[in-house]
């Protein structure tokens, strides 16, 4: 009866003794989560009829996604004076959601239809569409393939040629799963997302999905509707000039805003 019960004794302190390795291995691969908070540099105005859902910045050009059934489109804004230049409306069945440049094409997302459109960057029309098994939200892209959220803590990564799914990491804040992530940008190797219904943005590492840092923007927009839905959703990024713009649903400004770390 002696020997077993040595083994199991080896075995408990076996365990013990990964845990505790485990747990120095964590907290060195895993550094300090940054925090920031913000100043705005300017305010540019915007359309607040505009529910947006989507936002992107290439060569001094501000492009919308927007939704709500009937009241979808994408768009081509003049940041300085939220003129809206060029639309395209989705039909009335469609719920628009994130947009990303990629290259001569802007694709867009839908929400619950499961299908994604191509269109000309220039033109606006539509070169083809291209389906997805769950909810559209957000996206972005890192170059090389596009990245897509779809209100889980899963960012997925997709050929953008075919569409097909060719990766996957899941966001969390040192373990803890980071939910409904909705609209996307890649800035700098790193994805900032809005987590909806939240004043703040999620930086995530697309590695391993862990969030390196979050921005506090509370404060930044007073309410101009009792319509709980209208809420902070609108990254853009012009890297040209290294400016950071967020907006939301309905507001009446884009915010052109500086980081500041506070931890």
């Amino acid at each position: 009866m002696k020997k077993p019960h040595l083994a199991g004794l080896v075995i408990v302190i076996f365990v013990l003794v990964l845990s505790v390795v485990s747990v120095v291995l964590l907290s060195q691969d895993s550094p300090a989560t940054r925090h920031y908070t913000y100043n705005v540099v300017n305010a540019y105005p915007h359309d607040k009829e505009a529910f947006t859902q989507g936002l992107a910045f290439e060569n001094g050009t501000l492009y919308e996604s927007t939704g709500l059934p009937g009241y979808s489109s994408l768009r081509r804004v003049e940041l300085g004076t939220g003129e809206v230049l060029q639309r395209c409306n989705l039909s009335n069945q469609y719920f628009g959601e994130g947009i990303t440049v990629f290259g001569d094409r802007i694709v867009q997302l839908t929400w619950q239809s499961h299908l994604g459109f191509v269109y000309d960057k220039d033109s606006f029309v539509l070169q083809r569409d291209f389906t997805y098994l769950t909810e559209g939200w957000g996206l972005t892209s890192n170059g090389t393939h596009l990245i897509m959220s779809d209100g889980t803590a899963n960012l997925c990564f997709l050929d953008p040629e075919t569409f097909e799914k060719v990766g996957q990491v899941a966001v969390h804040d040192n373990g803890r799963p980071v939910t409904e992530l909705n609209e996307l940008e890649y800035i700098k190797g790193e994805i900032y997302a809005n987590v909806w219904m939240q004043d703040r943005i999620a930086i995530i590492s697309p590695q391993t999905g862990q969030v390196t840092g979050w921005i506090d923007l509370g404060g930044i927009h007073v309410p101009e509707s009792q319509d709980p839905n209208d809420v902070l959703n609108g990254i853009a990024y012009d890297a040209q000039e290294d400016r950071l713009f967020v907006t939301g649903k309905r507001w009446s400004q884009v915010f052109e805003i500086d980081l500041i770390l506070v931890q």
